[in-house]
């Protein structure tokens, strides 16, 4: 169904594609920015081919996924006319973007939209490993007093992070760990920016001679063939005995069964993990028992102001659409971004 509103300025009518939720809650806000196409409320209904064959612009919102997937990408690959699509996350590791890329439908991502919660989470999986939560939770579950410990902890100023993957979450979490007073190298493909929050910034062919410095390898890049298994046995064994492991990028970036041997071995002295090679993460994964993991459930990204963030930035871009400026977050082709851009959802 088409919205009832259109945009107040009718020389630049465009027709957009949204969720029915999406329309509910920010309708009047982006209707008079474009005539909206509305998808059905019942995930198995499906919008006549004339009125797919009238989207221009399809806005993929955060309440489509997982449940109106379907319901909305059937409606985008029967849309003839359709030009752009924006997506409110940031990882396109799905084929749907090629297939829409090789239509010469233009692609742009939310990137930044989730990178305070995301680093904010990170961060906490560093500090909750530094200073041992994880022993504490196990004692405080026990109903036990037990404050000996026969390792002391490091001071994190002596400690190197190296953030793999230096976009809007790595940047930002390279900027929250140089606060607590790490040092911090960034791995990024594109040259050094005055605002980036590093200590040194190397290109991507560089991480193998890094990993000997690193306390921390936090990974918060995309996934791409060129990361694809980046982090593999040969990597983890490279990094020094009592480094750990932060990854809130995509699981099969890190080689899973060496990363689990790596902590049983005691090679690494923890992980903090938000993403899988499969996810759900099985129930017989060593992982949800080892002493010294931090499981989330590819959930560090979630925040309340998330729609908010993603909303405008769609706004933006739409603005830009309309005065044919150039898209924020284009997605040019999907190698493109590896090592320097973000991740998630």
């Amino acid at each position: 169904m088409t919205a009832k509103r259109s945009p107040a300025n009718s020389a630049s009518v465009t027709t957009l594609l949204v969720s029915h939720q999406l329309n509910a809650r920010y309708g009047a806000k982006v209707s008079a920015a474009a005539e909206l196409v509305v998808l059905p409320p019942d995930p198995a209904a499906r919008l006549a081919d004339a009125e797919c064959a009238r989207v221009e612009i399809a806005f993929f919102s955060g309440d489509v996924f997982p449940d109106y997937s379907r319901q909305f990408f059937s409606t985008v690959r029967k849309a003839p006319q359709l030009k752009w699509l924006h997506a409110f996350n940031v990882g396109v590791d799905h084929p749907i973007y090629a297939e829409l890329l090789q239509r010469g439908v233009r692609v742009t991502t939310s990137a930044g939209s989730t990178a305070e919660p995301i680093a904010q989470t990170a961060i906490m999986g560093l500090l909750a490993l530094a200073r041992g939560f994880p022993r504490w939770l196990v004692a405080q579950r026990a109903r036990q007093w037990n404050p000996e410990r026969k390792v002391l902890p490091r001071d994190l100023h002596t400690q190197t992070a190296v953030v793999v993957g230096l976009g809007k979450i790595g940047a930002e979490i390279a900027r929250l760990a140089r606060a607590l007073g790490l040092k911090v190298i960034g791995i990024r493909r594109s040259p050094r920016r005055p605002s980036d929050p590093v200590d040194e910034l190397h290109p991507p062919a560089a991480l193998p001679g890094l990993l000997p410095r690193c306390d921390w390898l936090v990974i918060a890049c995309p996934l791409t063939p060129e990361t694809r298994g980046l982090v593999d046995a040969q990597a983890i064994a490279a990094l020094p005995k009592g480094a750990r492991v932060i990854n809130v990028a995509r699981g099969e970036i890190v080689n899973e069964p060496a990363l689990i041997e790596a902590l049983k071995s005691g090679h690494l002295a923890g992980a903090y993990l938000d993403v899988f090679e499969t996810e759900p993460l099985p129930p017989d994964s060593p992982l949800w028992e080892l002493p010294n993991v931090l499981v989330t459930p590819h959930n560090s990204a979630v925040a309340s102001g998330n729609d908010e963030r993603v909303l405008e930035i769609f706004l933006d871009n739409l603005e830009r659409w309309h005065r044919g400026a150039p898209l924020v977050n284009e997605v040019k082709n999907l190698l493109e971004t590896a090592g320097n851009a973000d991740n998630r959802r």
